[in-house]
């Protein structure tokens, strides 16, 4: 069994910027070095490497420029963010049954400077493959982006249950008002209210531009070890204790239309009882989560479908600053990728790990259990990190 095996024993990151000014190979770099160093490991003791198949370097590439040696272990995850902490599963498990001792997952681009994902892509159909066949059936009708993707969720979920924008808002007011006390954040200092929530420009109804997260530069990594190691190095360890990847009856890329059902998310359902299972531990049992946050809408689903409430209760529980800090569940005390930055969902593992350790900026009291969350309407992970 997987579980309380392997931990995360260092974490990195460089600067969140809008613009990085350098190459998306010298982001990792940096992020790499710098989460070893916070381990107290050096280069030549990294013997994996694990990244998402969307990031532009190459393992064998960060391994030369970071100055490490041999590699047995490397591995990629596909489903854009929803591989965020697949990354981590894949590394615990090369650590778990000994293909490597230590591993290093990283993501890094330029993904406000360099090709933005929010963009129209008319090029995603008429591809010879799956997904091209897949999004042939949307993109020639104007479903060109992630936005237009989800607002065709949110819209389905406000009819069935009744919420409104101003629940989606809630949100977003609550990730700023988080990010606004880190300093790491690009809209530290700034947090939002609702009402200007409500009076941003429309992105695709009922999406506002404030429903929609930031695009950024930057790149974050992680240090995963043996449990046993990570408790003799630099920092205190926080075990893996539990790692899940999930995908769900009918899955489509984001564009899941064709269920029976479209107002959660199953595959997020797939992942949470996996965690449950293997971790022995329960929603009653989470200090704080760090959900993915690239839309509002889906940190609604995901409360659902992990079980901190039940089906349409979600804009309940936000409405009384359930998920603020203070909250009933304190979610991505960082600020999210609405708030810190987007770096499809690394930077949410990396606070994880914090408020484990006890170093947030942001820290939650008494925070033993962190539930974690990849990207959602995708194929998508999750991670609980406990204490050791």
């Amino acid at each position: 069994m997987l579980g309380s095996r392997a931990a995360i024993a260092g974490i990195g990151a460089t600067e969140f910027s809008k613009e990085s000014g350098r190459s998306e190979l010298r982001l990792a770099a940096e992020a790499v070095l710098a989460a070893l160093d916070d381990a107290g490991l050096t280069p030549g003791e990294v013997d994996g490497l694990v990244t998402y198949s969307q990031d532009a370097n190459q393992e064998i590439a960060v391994a030369r420029e970071i100055g490490a040696g041999d590699l047995t272990f490397f591995s990629r995850v596909e489903y854009g963010g929803g591989a965020a902490c697949g990354t981590v599963a894949h590394a615990a498990m090369a650590v778990a049954t000994g293909m490597a001792g230590t591993v290093v997952c990283y993501r890094a681009f330029n993904e406000r400077s360099g090709r933005r994902f929010g963009q129209p892509n008319a090029g995603l159909t008429g591809q010879p493959s799956s997904q091209g066949l897949e999004m042939s059936w949307h993109v020639p009708f104007g479903l060109m982006t992630p936005a237009a993707w989800v607002a065709m969720f949110a819209r389905r979920y406000m009819h069935a249950y009744g919420a409104t924008s101003a629940d989606f808002g809630r949100v977003a007011v609550a990730m700023r008002r988080h990010a606004a006390t880190n300093p790491a954040a690009w809209f530290h200092g700034r947090p939002i209210t609702l009402a200007e929530h409500q009076a941003s420009r429309w992105i695709v109804e009922p999406l506002h531009l404030l429903d929609c997260c930031q695009e950024s530069d930057g790149a974050v990594a992680l240090v995963v070890t043996s449990v046993e190691r990570a408790r003799d190095l630099r920092r205190t360890p926080a075990v893996i204790a539990a790692a899940a990847q999930g995908s769900g009856t009918g899955q489509m890329m984001m564009t899941s239309y064709y269920r029976d059902d479209m107002t959660g998310l199953p595959e997020m359902s797939v992942v949470g009882d996996r965690l449950w299972d293997m971790s022995g531990l329960r929603p009653a049992d989470i200090q704080t989560a760090i959900l993915y946050d690239h839309f509002t809408p889906f940190v609604l689903a995901q409360l659902e479908e992990l079980g901190f409430c039940g089906r349409g209760e979600a804009p309940d529980f936000l409405k009384d600053g359930g998920i603020e800090l203070g909250g009933r569940l304190p979610v991505n005390p960082h600020g999210g990728q609405l708030g810190e930055a987007y770096i499809h969902g690394m930077n949410g593992i990396a606070e994880a790990v914090r408020q484990v350790r006890g170093t947030s900026v942001n820290q939650v009291p008494g925070a033993r259990n962190v539930l974690v969350t990849a990207g959602t309407g995708v194929p998508t992970s999750g991670l609980i990190l406990s204490a050791g």
